[in-house]
């Protein structure tokens, strides 16, 4: 099974296991009613866009298993999920598959 990998400016994100690379969608600047929100009180999203993935989980028999998010799915994950890394002048969020609640 092939790695997918995602290239920035020459660096290569590769997630081992059941790692998951997202990239976090971008907070709202306004609200519903209009009013313009100062960064401090941005909450960061809890969706993203799949990037990158891992070779899939390694079960006790030690066969591997693909994971089940693809690039370019859009998930929704868990509120403190993952870890966030900066490659680059880009932020991503690195996170286990289990941590993923849903795609749409």
């Amino acid at each position: 099974m092939a790695k997918k990998a995602k290239s920035t400016g020459g660096t290569k994100i590769v997630p081992l296991g059941d790692k998951v690379v997202l990239k976090r969608q971008v907070a709202e600047d306004t609200t519903a009613g209009g009013i313009v929100l100062p960064d401090s009180a941005k909450d960061k999203p809890q969706r993203g866009e799949v990037v990158a993935i891992g070779d899939g989980h390694t079960r006790d028999d030690g066969e591997k298993v693909a994971l089940t998010v693809k690039e370019g799915d859009r998930v929704i994950f868990s509120s403190y999920a993952g870890d966030e890394i900066k490659v680059g002048d880009e932020e991503y969020l690195l996170l286990r598959e289990s941590d993923i609640l849903a795609t749409y």
